[in-house]
């Protein structure tokens, strides 16, 4: 949810469906961001600033250039200053998801349509808001967030938090957010996403082997991909097992209740012993220690959603990367309503099914390559 704030803001501010008070704070928040940044060509010689700083941010206007000429992205005045924050977060987003069914609650915004999503810019603003929908039997999820896209409606700035991140974790956030500058389906929240996590992480690996592609970095970049494409498999088992349990007309509401607390205690079970052992970058170590309701469920599901297929289809494109995501832009825009249909229809199952490869590091030692911070909101680990 780097991009979800920025896209309720604009929204916000563009339409009259939301309360006044909310779109004064929504206004308030951006002026504020807005107000704080400074040109990152004049912050790289500002010896305030520590080296490992100014590397950073002479990283991110590499990485937007890269997005620009070499992948083909819509980059826009995006990026080419930074917001230096006194917080941790910008904002807040809140999701919430019926507890006996996969029901999100939805709020409606002008240009992106309906969105499981909203962002609060007072924590307690955020809780109030969780707390009513709780009583109206609602899972919730609170969660930080510290970057965004505003679609390009306006140059958004580089919020500091960001800079806490890895390099390979820095540069795909880059092409991520500027992959949504260039393509948003409205209403098609998890394949807007799920596109974004492939586009960026795709990128990462050619900004970084296409220079060296026996560096570090290009292996950490591969490595990190691999990760996420396994830990979506193994959620949308998860999604999948709660769906058919939800869909069951035997069980009442409490048997219901009971039965995926039973599903959950399973489920961390299963990713302690078989999936975090095959990890090779320590990306999703907060999974075991969050909660876990059918609200995290699907915010985690919006970034995870069929990434083996969109790996699968990548690998069957020709060209270079900036080829590879003028096709899947060009598909998705052809499809606007079921864009993971049409690109479904392009790639066998079998190929799907043998993205997800046996464990490789099954009796072997663990490896961890850097640290991440958490910059998509949406992406609880």
């Amino acid at each position: 949810m780097r991009r979800l704030v920025g896209i309720g803001l604009v929204a916000a501010l563009l339409g009259p469906a939301c309360s006044p008070t909310y779109v004064l704070r929504a206004g308030w928040a951006e002026w504020q961001l807005l107000r704080a940044r400074r040109p990152i060509a004049a912050a790289l010689h500002d010896r305030s600033l520590d080296s490992v700083t100014r590397a950073k941010l002479a990283l991110v206007l590499d990485a937007r250039a890269f997005a620009d000429s070499a992948l083909g992205l819509r980059v826009g005045r995006a990026y080419t200053s930074v917001a230096f924050l006194r917080r941790d977060t910008l904002a807040l987003v809140l999701s919430a998801v019926r507890k006996d069914r996969f029901e999100p609650y939805r709020w409606w915004f002008p240009i992106v349509g309906r969105v499981p999503y909203k962002g609060f810019f007072r924590r307690l603003d955020a809780e109030r808001a969780a707390a009513a929908l709780e009583r109206r039997g609602y899972d919730t999820y609170l969660r930080p967030t510290v970057a965004f896209s505003t679609l390009g409606w306006l140059p958004d700035p580089l919020p500091s938090p960001l800079l806490r991140a890895d390099s390979v974790a820095l540069v795909a956030t880059i092409v991520h957010e500027t992959f949504h500058n260039t393509l948003f389906l409205p209403g098609q929240v998890g394949f807007n996403e799920s596109a974004a996590e492939l586009v960026g992480a795709q990128g990462a690996i050619a900004f970084f082997c296409g220079r060296a592609p026996d560096s570090p970095r290009c292996d950490e970049a591969r490595l990190a991909w691999w990760d996420q494409i396994r830990f979506g498999a193994f959620h949308e088992a998860l999604v999948e097992e709660l769906r058919r349990l939800y869909d069951r007309s035997d069980l009442d509401r409490s048997a219901k209740l009971r039965r995926r607390e039973e599903v959950f205690a399973a489920t961390r079970a299963r990713f302690r012993n078989a999936v975090q052992p095959c990890l090779r970058v320590a990306r999703y170590e907060g999974f075991l220690r969050g909660p876990l309701n059918n609200a995290t469920v699907l915010a985690r599901a919006l970034y995870h959603e069929r990434l083996p297929l969109l790996e699968a289809w990548w690998r069957r494109q020709s060209g270079d990367a900036r080829a590879k995501i003028a096709a899947l832009v060009a598909l998705a825009r052809a499809h606007p309503r079921d864009p993971f249909g049409a690109v479904a229809a392009t790639v066998p199952a079998a190929e799907v099914a043998g993205v997800v490869t046996p464990c490789p590091t099954a009796g072997g030692e663990r490896r961890f390559v850097g640290t991440t911070v958490d910059a998509r909101s949406e992406s609880p680990e």
